[in-house]
């Protein structure tokens, strides 16, 4: 994430802003696709990331490989960004998105839903399936609302919320 956000930044100050930046139509630079998960606006934002990432993906990392791991981190980043062009774009047309808060948030979705002591609730429980469809929705609203700066990308986190809750209700990426 730092070296693509430093090329991020360096691109900038020669008048390349929009170099990493996902954003309509979504193919066109096609590799941002992947470059803006891991490309950040600045240093905060970069930090901010970095931060959940260590925390939250570390917890994942001990219960899976190396390769589910980063493939589980860049699809639901990519995903994330996905709907926050296309489902925020109906709200602020033609606005781009980069960061791996999407991703960030899937693992911390990832986390909750996971962890024996949710599992052993959850099966215990045996909630239907709409109820269950209910909390998910919940909960990934919770953790938007709760932990999401003012004028970030809400479609992005709620998106990575509910993608790493139901990875991790069904332990996608454990071996």
């Amino acid at each position: 994430m730092a070296v693509v956000s430093l090329l991020t930044w360096t691109a900038a100050l020669v008048g390349l802003t929009g170099l990493f930046v996902l954003a309509p139509p979504v193919l066109s630079p096609p590799w941002a696709l992947v470059t803006s998960v891991y490309a950040h606006a600045g240093p905060g934002h970069l930090v901010s990331n970095a931060v959940v990432v260590a925390v939250a993906g570390s917890l994942v990392a001990w219960s899976t490989t190396r390769l589910r791991f980063h493939a589980f981190f860049l699809t639901t980043g990519v995903l994330a960004g996905l709907a926050q062009v296309w489902l925020g774009g109906l709200f602020a047309p033609g606005v781009g998105v980069l960061g791996a808060s999407g991703a960030a948030f899937a693992l911390v979705g990832y986390v909750l839903a996971a962890n024996p002591v949710s599992s052993t609730l959850l099966d215990r429980f045996r909630l239907p399936p709409r109820v269950t469809v209910l909390l998910v929705a919940v909960v990934a609203g919770g953790l938007t609302l709760l932990f999401s700066a003012p004028g970030s990308a809400l479609v992005a986190h709620l998106t990575g919320a509910v993608l790493g809750l139901v990875a991790g209700r069904l332990r996608l990426l454990r071996v």
